[in-house]
């Protein structure tokens, strides 16, 4: 009788035993496909560019800045995000010649010069008004001239940086691009989404030093300023790249891989 219970009791142990490690490595199992599913997930991320393509009434052409786009571009697609380009207007997003010249390359422009693919995507972009933030990690606004014509006033980018913003997640501008905040509120409908928040863009000493102070409809170190924001600045031409919460913002061409590294990091 004794035999027989002790018997009953080692099958008993060896029972649990192996019950408990069928468990563990099932847990293992589970853990392992939770941590591989997340890896496989792709950052995604909306680029907002201009579709203004006249320099006030200079009889030039403007459009966004090569640089500004194409060095974010690639520090973002080269960690495996997934991008969208988006303009007002949808279709061809205007080019500044002045950045596609020599004296503006950088490895960055080369490569998008060289970019069957994304030039494809820059000659037809998706129509702003018809994208969802639901269906995106982050926003990022290249400059140039154009949105101080049109995104500072665009209704569809406006709500669309106020969802974003709602929703706490990263929203970054570089350049002339902060002047599609003008008339971004914040969370509560009425302040200035940039009141009390540290920014930067493109100087009144860079935009004199380029020629356009009396031909842009607005400065953008004014803007920022007379809306409250806490607007800094470092030399001229400068790399300088700031963030507040989720917004980032740089302040000119040469800031744009600042810009394009907080915004990385901001998404870990």
């Amino acid at each position: 009788m004794n035999y027989v219970k002790s018997a009953v009791l080692l099958l008993s142990i060896i029972t649990g035993a192996a019950c408990k490690n069928e468990t563990k490595q099932t847990a293992e199992e589970n853990s392992e496909v939770t941590i591989t599913t997340k890896k496989e997930e792709k950052m995604k991320i909306l680029f907002v560019l201009t579709s203004h393509d006249k320099l006030g009434d200079t009889g030039k052409k403007t459009g966004f800045w090569v640089e500004e786009f194409a060095n974010p571009y690639y520090t973002l697609l080269d960690k495996g995000a997934e991008i969208t380009i988006a303009t007002p207007n949808g279709g061809a997003a205007p080019i500044d010649p002045s950045s596609d010249s020599p004296d503006a390359a950088t490895a960055d422009t080369d490569r998008f010069n060289d970019d069957a693919e994304a030039k494809e995507r820059i000659a037809n972009t998706k129509k702003l008004s018809d994208m969802n933030p639901d269906d995106f990690d982050a926003v990022f606004y290249p400059g140039g001239h154009g949105p101080l014509w049109d995104l500072a006033n665009d209704e569809a980018s406006i709500a669309l940086i106020e969802t974003f913003n709602k929703q706490k997640k990263p929203i970054a501008f570089v350049c002339h691009a902060p002047a599609a905040l003008k008339s971004v509120k914040d969370v509560d409908g009425k302040t200035p989404l940039v009141k009390g928040k540290n920014v930067t863009g493109f100087t009144n000493s860079e935009e004199a030093a380029v020629g356009l102070t009396d031909v842009v409809p607005f400065l953008v170190e004014d803007m920022l300023s007379e809306n409250g924001g806490i607007y800094s600045k470092i030399e001229d031409w400068g790399a300088y790249a700031i963030q507040d919460g989720n917004l980032i913002t740089g302040q000119n061409p040469a800031s744009s891989e600042k810009v394009a590294e907080k915004l990385l990091e901001a998404l870990k």
